[in-house]
């Protein structure tokens, strides 16, 4: 059976601007936005409701009924982020967490409220919890994600697990949360609670009002489940600890996630698999998330080296990690997994030597500290271009298959390769021949062989951006020294008088 958790946050934008210190500390406060030409109420904080205010009312009929009531102009986005940052926290208590516009969360606690001592345990604590974030909250557990919605919106919360449909009965028409139009209509008709609704056939309502109206009804009585679409997919591999009290102690927190680790790499043995990624977080008691994770070029369940990882990670934070009060709950995701035998073998199927062992372990060290942009290899480019025919890539990306040079014939690439090219003066026999003679950094070249021309044109990047063709030349000078130069422009079509560039160095 599964359980849903509705978190209700009635005020919630005031509560924000209460935290930033941005409201007084006390008397009526609101929050006004500008809506059909008129400044109305957004949002109000408990004073403001007994003063008989209400969302929608215009600012000068509010400040008719109260005199002193403070107003500040709303943020719907500033509310949304909000939010979005109470949902990361309330990922202590389920992977499962889904925004419920506007101001609620609901959270899929099936498995987990025996984590907290039930379903009521876990209900009292996250009120608790959120009520010492600084915000007011009500809760509701039901069978279905519109059920507890209603509940927790209209009524004082509760756990309802098995008797949701008698609870959601006494619940006034305003639950349905239905248009306007039928609002009005079924209140004409005489219908006052949901309840008075239960006791009609579903015919009558989907003849005046349509066909998803008894769905809208099945889903808030709890008898059909829509599922919510979560923030972030929850990993499949994934083990965690929650405390009584918090911890802020180094030697602590390293036997913590040495101890996730060891698990978690039982859970991988038991699967055959080996991580790729690995996510830890760090639940503050409040309410503050960090995440770190690590990443390896290869599966692994080495317990020892990815305790390793997660320390250079630790000691190379440029924002040290700050254990405020303490921690009360670490978790450790696997996000990416991959096949992985007992024995880790290298890619022609030979078991891995030592060498190639140490050279990947001081890899990712390096990408741990340093982060992934700062340790590259070179892939294989798709231009034929030479400044794109390669382009780097974090080391952990699949590596590239260059192509092998032909056994007995000279690079047709330099090892060297200037950026941008290096301008040359040259001497040719004939207008579009090879290079007799070249000027390169003040010093004369007498040119004894040269090959070519090979001509590259500019691919579709460059096309249009003025790139001339080029006819590059492999030469050897007198000294034994080879150069790869290229005439930039062809005498044939007219395009002036090219010039000579210094590509790289053959030696």
């Amino acid at each position: 059976m599964r359980l849903y958790l509705a978190l209700f946050l009635p005020f919630l934008p005031t509560e924000r601007l209460r935290i930033c210190g941005g409201a007084p500390d006390d008397g009526p406060f609101a929050l006004v936005e500008k809506r059909a030409n008129a400044q109305r109420l957004y949002a109000l904080d408990p004073a403001a409701l007994e003063q008989g205010l209400a969302s929608g009312l215009s600012l000068s009929d509010a400040r008719a009924r109260a005199p002193r009531l403070v107003v500040a102009p709303a943020d719907p986005k500033a509310d949304c982020d909000l939010l979005l940052n109470l949902a990361a926290r309330c990922a202590r208590y389920t992977p499962l967490t889904a925004l419920d516009e506007p101001h609620g969360l609901v959270l899929d606690i099936a498995g987990c409220a025996h984590l907290f001592g039930g379903e009521e345990a876990m209900r009292q604590r996250i009120i608790a919890d959120f009520s010492a974030w600084g915000f007011a909250a009500r809760a509701a557990v039901a069978p279905s994600p519109d059920c507890a919605r209603a509940l927790a919106r209209f009524s004082s919360g509760g756990v309802f697990k098995d008797n949701a449909e008698a609870a959601v009965a006494h619940l006034p028409l305003a639950a349905l949360e239905a248009d306007e139009d039928a609002h009005f209509a079924l209140h004409r008709a005489g219908f006052k609670t949901l309840g008075d609704l239960a006791a009609r056939p579903t015919r009558m309502f989907a003849a005046r009002f349509g066909n998803e109206f008894p769905y809208r009804l099945e889903r808030v009585f709890g008898r059909a489940d829509r599922r919510i679409t979560p923030l972030r997919p929850p990993p499949e591999r994934m083990v965690e600890r929650h405390f009584l009290e918090p911890f802020s102690a180094r030697e602590v927190l390293d036997a913590v996630i040495a101890d996730l680790l060891r698990e978690a790499a039982f859970l991988l043995e038991q699967r055959g698999e080996g991580g790729r990624r690995f996510e830890l977080s760090f639940f503050r008691a409040d309410g503050h998330v960090r995440c770190l994770d690590v990443e390896t070029l290869r599966p692994t369940r080495d317990e020892n080296f990815l305790a390793q990882l997660f320390r250079e990670k630790l000691d190379s934070l440029a924002d040290p990690l700050d254990p405020g009060f303490g921690y009360d709950a670490l978790r450790l995701a696997v996000p990416r997994a991959e096949k992985c035998d007992a024995l880790q073998e290298s890619f022609e199927g030979a078991p891995q030597s030592d060498s190639e062992r140490e050279l990947r372990e001081l890899l990712d060290r390096l990408t741990t500290r340093f982060g992934r942009a700062r340790v590259l290899r070179f892939m294989r480019g798709d231009s034929h271009e030479p400044e794109r025919e390669s382009r780097t890539a974090p080391v952990s990306a699949p590596p590239s298959e260059w192509s092998a040079p032909i056994a007995g014939e000279p690079p047709a690439r330099p090892l060297t390769l200037f950026d941008p090219p290096q301008p040359v003066e040259v001497v040719a026999l004939a207008p579009d021949g090879p290079p007799a003679r070249f000027r390169w950094r003040r010093k004369m070249h007498d040119v004894l062989r040269a090959e070519g021309p090979e001509r590259i044109a500019p691919d579709w990047r460059t096309q249009g951006l003025e790139a001339p063709e080029r006819d590059y030349y492999r030469v050897e000078d007198v000294e034994g020294r080879r150069f790869w130069l290229f005439r930039h422009g062809l005498y044939e079509r007219g395009e002036g008088t090219p010039r000579w560039f210094i590509h790289g160095l053959f030696a």
